[in-house]
């Protein structure tokens, strides 16, 4: 008597991220975001400068900071807890109905610097449950298997939100004064609901992970888990250095770096274009390839790349050659900064994904704001030379530490 094996179905294989119209819907959500985010960021500044005196206009822009540092880690936690979409629908659509009516108040009156105020701290609040739920979505609409590769695409939408979506809010201002471009942004992220309506959820797997221990709801679940794990603990500290060494000098400082030089606006402009254009290529070659082989090793060694090419940059007296510069700094940096977000995005277990975003976002937004003045009040004191070289030491230090970690240089993608 032959006994016949039952028949088992093998799992059908992924579709590629680019082509999984799931993806793609929220792909086309995130992008309508982020180039609402963009043009709400000009009209709120426009505004601002408009109706009240420098400092002031400071400080409405600065408003959104304070709850955003304070909340993230609890935005982390409810983003996990009640689900990442519902958390982006909400915000989106908080954000939405915030800015058509700070634009109706436009429309209609002069109301002065107090509706701008409360705009932002409003932006502040939802930003803290937002970033963290945009964090921990990929994870519930493709296979970990395409994680990478929808960073990749993530970080598309980014360059493309930024290129496009300021000229928008210039132009929105431009035609129809704060109004036009708080209307243009208010629309922007409605159109991101549908879309965000339409999306697959998948469940989330059973497993603990390496944690060895089911998600929890607490706030301090979260830095456990990534204390726990062997690959994520250093990555956030590879990650919270490379922005220390990073944010400054290409914000601050190449702006005091063009003054100094003579290159003026259109000179910083072509700089930072050349950076932008390496950082877009190091996401396109992550969306297409969907795995770069020896992640962690890569991450280190073009961290460190991206360092010295930090320091040079400052020594370059001609636009041309700093925008080359600016290209390889793009390049490298960009694709250790898409590695970064593709391993946490990995590693991490989708239960604890907005926790672990939270702490991510919560360690470079935390930084951002000290290393701006920082770095203006170094230049003022030793001169832009000493203060890049300095930055590019902390990113070197990034990548030295990840090659010093075992299980973060040898860390990989999915296959």
């Amino acid at each position: 008597m032959t006994v016949t094996a039952p028949l088992t179905r093998t799992p059908a294989p992924e579709k590629p991220a680019h082509r999984d119209g799931n993806v793609l819907r929220w792909l086309g959500a995130y992008g309508a975001s982020m180039i609402g985010d963009n043009i709400y960021y000009v009209a709120l500044s426009w505004a601002a400068v408009q109706s009240g005196s420098p400092s002031q206009a400071g400080l409405v822009m600065a408003v959104s900071a304070a709850p955003r540092a304070l909340l993230m880690l609890g935005g982390g936690v409810i983003a996990d807890r009640l689900g990442p979409r519902r958390i982006v629908m909400a915000a989106d659509a908080v954000r939405s109905v915030a800015v058509l009516g700070v634009a109706g108040l436009f429309l209609a009156t002069r109301p002065g610097l107090w509706p701008l105020t409360v705009l932002g701290l409003v932006f502040g609040i939802v930003d803290a449950l937002f970033l963290p739920a945009v964090g921990a979505l990929p994870a519930r609409v493709t296979g970990r298997d395409q994680l990478a590769r929808v960073q990749g695409l993530r970080g598309l939408a980014v360059r493309l939100a930024n290129v496009v979506g300021a000229p928008l809010g210039g132009l929105g201002v431009a035609l129809g004064g704060p109004a036009a471009a708080f209307g243009a942004a208010g629309l922007l992220f409605a159109i991101s609901l549908p879309l965000l309506m339409s999306l697959r959820i998948r469940d989330l797997p059973d497993d603990g992970g390496e944690s060895g221990a089911p998600a929890g709801n607490g706030l301090a679940d979260g830095p456990r888990h990534i204390r726990r794990h062997s690959v994520l603990a250093p990555l956030v500290v590879v990650i919270a250095l490379s922005d220390l060494g990073f944010v400054g000098p290409l914000n601050v400082g190449l702006t005091l770096l063009a003054d100094q030089r003579g290159w003026g606006a259109s000179g910083m402009g072509s700089v930072l274009a050349g950076f932008g254009v390496g950082a877009g290529a190091a996401s396109l070659l992550l969306a297409v390839r969907g795995r770069v082989p020896r992640a962690g090793l890569v991450l280190a060694v073009t961290m460190g790349g991206g360092a010295v090419a930090i320091g040079a940059l400052a020594f370059v007296p001609r636009l041309a050659a700093a925008v080359a510069v600016a290209l390889v700094i793009g390049l490298l940096a960009g694709l250790s900064g898409a590695l970064c977000g593709a391993l946490t995005q990995t590693h991490a277990e989708p239960a604890y994904l907005g926790r672990v975003t939270a702490v991510t976002s919560l360690s470079s937004l935390g930084l951002v704001p000290l290393t701006m003045p920082l770095t203006g009040a170094a230049v003022g004191l030793w001169g832009t030379g000493p203060v890049f070289v300095a930055s590019a030491a902390i990113c070197a230090l990034a990548g030295v530490y990840g090659l010093c970690r075992t299980p973060l240089r040898r860390a990989e993608l999915p296959a």
